[in-house]
């Protein structure tokens, strides 16, 4: 038997969590679409905060209080991230690897290693 985690598994357990939690509060009702992508954007912004006037933003620069900020944040941007795959019936398992497929597509690893530019502006090299 396997030991490891399950990605989806995890999120399944994550999802519910949070559905619990949502229902807990009668919040459903505000959790709309549109509702959750707003709030997920917000909290992607807050998890700047923390690097705001870094020289560059490295771990080495960042404070105990810091790193506490930025887990708490990146907590909140999984959160709506989950709860908007739930309310769009959206696997997000599934969508990483689809997306990650895509990916591999588009920035072929022979071409593009070290080059950190679009994808629009290497194909005709």
């Amino acid at each position: 038997m396997n030991d490891q985690p399950n990605a989806s598994n995890e999120l399944t357990q994550m999802r519910d969590m949070l559905r619990e939690f949502v229902h807990e509060r009668d919040w459903r009702r505000f959790h709309t679409p549109k509702n959750l992508a707003s709030a997920l954007s917000v909290e992607a912004s807050e998890l700047l905060e923390p690097f705001t006037w870094l020289a560059t933003g490295d771990k080495t620069e960042l404070d105990d209080a810091k790193l506490t900020a930025i887990r708490h944040e990146m907590a909140d941007v999984l959160a709506y991230l989950v709860m908007l795959a739930d309310s769009l019936d959206v696997d997000l398992h599934r969508a990483l690897i689809e997306k990650m497929a895509l990916n591999r597509a588009k920035y072929p690893a022979d071409k593009v290693r070290g080059d950190a530019r679009k994808y629009s502006e290497y194909r005709d090299d």
